[in-house]
């Protein structure tokens, strides 16, 4: 299954005032997943295969390093945690990086939530408005991610242009 993204990450301090939000906004609280991504080595985009105990998806995406929003391109797979694709991947990839997190999801429409504990990097938010079914334009989809940005007053300072495996490897 492929769409386009919209999404922000953002180094964050303020959980509990960002659940808050989000609770007075009636988000659905899908629960906390803890999910260890692994980065496999590919030439172009970014290639993981995400293992957690609500969400198990191979998962490719092509993605510009920008501060604030920016679009990502994904592809999803549905994975079965117990079959031998993270073997496979690892034989004939390479792993990159594993990034462990503990991801508290939350969904208002069609815009998903990440409150996260990453393991060696600290706690971050992300907001990702997300086109299912190819019939939100990429303008209301920035709409949307900036209202949220706006919302949870996230600072210009502390916005992050890169992916968490980035950042593991920066260190």
């Amino acid at each position: 299954m492929a769409h386009i993204n919209i999404e922000i990450k953002a180094k964050s301090d303020h959980q509990n005032e960002i659940r808050q939000i989000l609770k007075s906004k009636n988000a659905e609280f899908k629960g906390v997943d803890h999910q260890i991504d692994t980065y496999f080595t590919v030439n172009f985009g970014r290639l993981k295969l995400r293992e957690g105990n609500i969400e198990n998806h191979l998962i490719y995406y092509q993605r510009e390093n920008k501060k604030g929003p920016k679009q990502s391109n994904v592809t999803l797979f549905k994975s079965d945690p117990k079959s031998s694709l993270k073997e496979i991947l690892t034989k004939a990839l390479g792993v990159l990086v594993v990034v462990d997190k503990k991801r508290e999801i939350y969904f208002i429409n069609n815009v998903k939530f990440h409150i996260d504990i990453v393991k060696d990097l600290g706690t971050f938010v992300e907001i990702e408005a997300i086109d299912n079914h190819g019939n939100t334009s990429k303008d209301q989809l920035l709409a949307q991610c900036q209202y949220f940005l706006d919302l949870f007053k996230i600072s210009q300072d502390d916005l992050i242009s890169v992916s968490y495996s980035d950042l593991l490897l920066q260190k």
